[in-house]
């Protein structure tokens, strides 16, 4: 077995006329456990972060803008209905035939993409390595899925923070990083870039990870023909804060999935409800970490999680549902 990870931690923010001296070193960490924090991670980051270009678009154009900003307000129509329609506590039981129905559909709605590495780049290709991309993102934003779709096609792996309606902490950071609510954002801390705009980030990890290769065709239009499939089909689900969420781990969960996977798509959208901050290895078809998924789990199947806090592991989508819910739950 391979030594897994350990992700870098969550950085504390700072505006970056405020940042601390290089070298300051990290506050301890308190009795009780909780995410660690960085002063000096993001420094880079911080001091060249990009102002947004479009107040809600989400492409890099001004007509494609406008029509991310007419997306956005979709996105905000119907997010009360798909929480009444796909309401209920998600930590119950569910029906797996609609479950594994839905999830299915939601996948075949999105083939080719983020199913199989068709880039692979040289960084990142082992779970012994950090990841030094940041994904601030949302399970049920269509814009967000586009980008984990490239990271699969790239065999990138990732800090994810997910940021659901109503999140406690990670919304409350892009705030602070690019000055408004807008998903997803991505920060590289390897190259001190930070951005919003999904059809952006996706031409950036192809033109500074994808070693001149192209990606599936239509990437990165795919969102307005089938974009919204699997965010309707799943009724919502990673969209919003589950009321009982708020138990912080002190280190990062580790997930091994790739973004078009029927049964990682649950646990994904757990730990969005969650509000769970977790290291995302991508290993879809062709990637080079599939062996050393292998040496860790005994299987090349996926989803696989991997809990440092606990030294919880499972590749059992329904056991990792319940555990997730039972351990992040306020009052566990």
């Amino acid at each position: 077995m391979v030594p897994l990870a350990r992700p870098t931690h969550h950085p504390q923010l700072r505006p970056a006329s405020r940042l601390p001296p290089p070298g300051r070193s990290p506050p301890a960490r308190a009795a009780r456990p909780r995410l660690l924090h960085r002063r000096s991670s993001y420094a880079l980051a911080l001091t060249r972060a990009q102002p947004p270009r479009a107040e809600a678009g989400e492409t890099e154009t001004t007509s494609a803008a406008a029509t991310s900003s007419s997306s956005s307000s979709v996105l905000s129509f119907l997010c009360p209905l798909l929480k009444f329609f796909g309401g209920g506590d998600p930590s119950q039981k569910r029906n797996d035939i609609v479950e594994v129905t839905t999830s299915s559909l939601s996948s075949l709605a999105r083939l080719p993409w983020g199913s199989s590495v068709t880039a692979s780049s040289v960084e990142n290709v082992s779970p012994t390595t950090a990841p030094t991309l940041q994904l601030y993102e949302f399970e049920a934003c269509p814009f967000c899925r586009r980008v984990r779709e490239a990271m699969t096609e790239l065999d990138l792996s990732a800090e994810v923070y997910p940021c659901p309606k109503g999140s406690l902490r990670h919304r409350d950071v892009v705030r602070k990083i690019g000055g408004k609510e807008q998903f997803p954002l991505l920060v590289d801390a390897s190259t001190g870039v930070t951005m919003y705009e999904s059809g952006d980030i996706v031409k950036y990890l192809i033109r500074q990870y994808g070693q001149g290769k192209s990606l599936s065709v239509g990437l990165l239009e795919s969102t307005i023909l089938t974009g919204w499939v699997p965010t309707l089909l799943r009724a919502g689900r990673g969209m919003t804060m589950w009321s009982k969420a708020g138990a912080v781990p002190a280190e990062k969960l580790e997930l091994f999935s790739f973004e078009n996977n029927t049964y990682a798509r649950f646990v994904r959208e757990a730990l969005c409800e969650l509000e769970l901050p977790y290291v995302l290895q991508n290993v879809g078809a062709g990637s080079l970490k599939m062996d050393s998924l292998l040496r860790v789990a005994g299987s090349k199947q996926v989803p696989y999680l991997v809990d440092p806090n606990t030294g919880f592991q499972s590749g059992d989508h329904k056991k990792i549902l319940s555990y997730l819910f039972q351990q992040y739950s306020v009052g566990s």
